[in-house]
């Protein structure tokens, strides 16, 4: 158990490197359609497009990591229709003896818009892209990547400390 509870904090650790480039991206593209005047419709679809993918993988990134926790320390993985909502939910709730909530309620309501965000992307075109929604998901991706990285990341500490007390414990026998 203690291997695995190391390797799960590790891939968090690693994925969400990854997660930090494609914020560094997100704020890259945001700023570039702001300063584009011209063009504005066919540029900001081209935008939207590339901002939607990053809202996606942003999304998607963290999925993968709680998928991840849900199998390998929760030992169970949703399988309602709306697993989706069940993942993220699960991902707030304290389990006795097995682990901690790896979110709070603040980062699982964050959360909440860009799941719902994901849902209507895959469904329209790009050209019905409400800015207006896009462009506050997009402004907010940091401070609510900083919340949800500081959180993950104290949850990898308390499973390396999981797996480091239980690695000592074994040696001792």
């Amino acid at each position: 158990m203690s291997e695995r509870y190391r390797v799960v904090a590790g891939r968090i650790r690693r994925e969400l490197n990854d997660l930090e480039r494609v914020i560094a991206r997100a704020k890259r593209a945001l700023q570039a359609a702001q300063q584009r005047p011209e063009d504005q419709d066919l540029y900001l679809d081209s935008v939207a497009l590339n901002l939607h993918d990053f809202l996606h993988d942003f999304y998607a990134g963290l999925e993968r990591l709680f998928s991840l926790i849900a199998s390998e320390i929760d030992g169970s993985l949703p399988t309602v229709p709306q697993w989706h909502r069940a993942l993220l939910q699960q991902m707030g709730a304290d389990i006795p003896s097995v682990r901690p909530a790896v979110l709070s309620e603040a980062v699982l309501r964050s959360l909440e818009e860009y799941l719902g965000f994901r849902h209507v992307v895959r469904s329209i075109y790009a050209f019905e892209f409400d800015r207006e929604r896009l462009e506050p998901l997009v402004r907010r991706l940091p401070p609510t990547f900083q919340r949800v990285r500081e959180e993950l990341l104290t949850f990898s500490d308390w499973l390396e400390q999981v797996a480091g007390n239980s690695g000592s414990a074994s040696e001792d026998e």
